[in-house]
């Protein structure tokens, strides 16, 4: 297996209010440990001037070195080049041989949407709220919920958890703001109830829902409708922009192409990449591609009856016969389809579909790391694109930055190395 020696990674972040500055900082924390687990080399370079998307290079090579020791009781230490993830299964006890003397080139763009967030984020606060309502009432309308539901419960239950906290304590207000009512009293009681309710909402109601991302998660949703319909002019222009920079990245010779996504990431890619596609069908001839959705909402979008441009978009990707589809997927986290073909549920049970691997956060992390984030699922949703405390069978940096090609993830093969 020939080792990569320059790779162009094209990766679209999740929901998150973070522009592309933040990213390729909170990108270059988890290289860090990644290279400490597994025992390589890594330079991560500065933000390209001017670039847009942000882009910078990172750059590893094989170093002879201690594996930290969170890492100690998981395996020895080995080189980049012998860090290849195993099975799940061997993941304690799976060696490689590699190549000496490697060394890997990859240019990072990170097509953020940060843009959008903080356009979503911009109202006052019952606008905000009405907003989010109205695009839930949407979803619903549209079948979204009862998709959730249909194939995958628990994002049904992510789906209306902030929805039902909220109307819970508008329902808590009201009753607070009618109480003179309910206790006989003259009306003239309104006067210091409706002023408590407001108080209760604003000072005792937003601060505690804030520690769930509410108001974020409302224009989650928002965004969610937006990408399905294509309604919005905003939106649409905005995709259209980022198609033409990745076009232009897209010009780079390299050995390898990796699209990866993360969560509603991964319905932005499928928007720009299925734009490029129609253009240009023969867009990718002659390249190696690995389209790797991590912990993909591509269906919180597409199961929307309006979605059908986003569906077809995922169609056109299947189709390409240069790229290769990894949908990476996680049982413990609940904001994501496991073990949902997206492909199929999108309409196309004939193209040929995503390859899914099943990871486990537990395996990346230490017990007592793990212990600490589990209860709180946007932190465990998040750990797709974070560091490890292990060495375990998937690496967001090795998949961007290692070595190896990235269809090495995609392997049944326990033994992922060269000889």
């Amino acid at each position: 297996m020939k080792l990569i020696e320059k790779r162009v990674v094209l990766h679209f972040t999740g929901f998150e209010p973070l522009d592309g500055v933040a990213h390729r900082a909170r990108y270059e924390r988890s290289a860090r440990q990644s290279a400490a687990v597994w025992g390589y080399s890594l330079e991560t370079g500065a933000p390209e001037a001017g670039s847009d998307p942000l882009s910078f290079v990172v750059t590893t090579g094989e170093r002879v070195a201690e594996v930290a020791p969170a890492a100690a009781d998981k395996a020895a230490p080995v080189a980049a080049a012998k860090a290849a993830p195993v099975a799940a299964d061997k993941a304690a006890a799976g060696e490689g041989t590699g190549s000496p003397g490697w060394q890997t080139k990859s240019r990072i763009h990170m097509v953020d949407h940060d843009t959008l967030v903080s356009r979503l984020r911009s109202g006052n606060t019952l606008s905000q709220i009405m907003a989010g309502f109205r695009g839930c009432a949407e979803i619903m309308l549209e079948g979204g919920m009862r998709g959730y539901f249909r194939h995958a419960w628990r994002f049904g239950l992510f789906f209306l958890f902030p929805f039902l906290l909220t109307a819970l304590a508008i329902a808590l207000t009201a009753q607070i703001a009618i109480m003179p009512y309910g206790l006989a009293f003259s009306p003239w009681h309104m006067l210091w109830s409706g002023p408590l309710a407001l108080c209760f909402f604003i000072f005792a109601f937003l601060p505690f829902s804030e520690r769930f991302h509410t108001l974020h998660l409302f224009a989650d949703w928002v965004m969610a409708v937006a990408l399905g319909r294509m309604d919005r002019t905003d939106f649409n222009d905005w995709l259209e922009d980022r198609a033409a920079a990745v076009r232009k990245a897209l010009d780079e010779e390299a050995d390898e192409y990796v699209i990866s996504s993360h969560s509603m990431g991964s319905s932005v890619a499928a928007h720009v990449i299925g734009i490029l596609l129609e253009r240009e069908p023969e867009i990718f001839q002659g390249k190696r591609v690995m389209f790797a959705t991590l912990g993909s909402a591509i269906l919180q979008c597409a199961l929307m009856s309006s979605a059908t441009l986003l569906r077809a978009r995922v169609g056109l990707i299947a189709r390409c016969p240069e790229i290769s589809w990894l949908d990476v997927q996680c049982l413990t986290d609940s904001i994501n389809f496991y073990k949902v073909p997206v492909v199929a549920v999108s309409g196309h049970a004939d193209a040929p579909q995503a390859k899914v691997i099943l990871i486990r956060v537990k395996q990346m992390l230490t017990r007592e790391h793990y212990r600490k984030i589990r209860k709180d699922q946007l932190r465990v949703h998040r750990q797709y694109v974070l560091g490890p405390d292990l060495q375990a069978p998937f690496d967001f940096t090795l998949l961007t930055s290692g070595p190896m090609p990235a269809s090495v993830f995609a392997s049944s093969d326990e033994k992922r190395m060269p000889g």
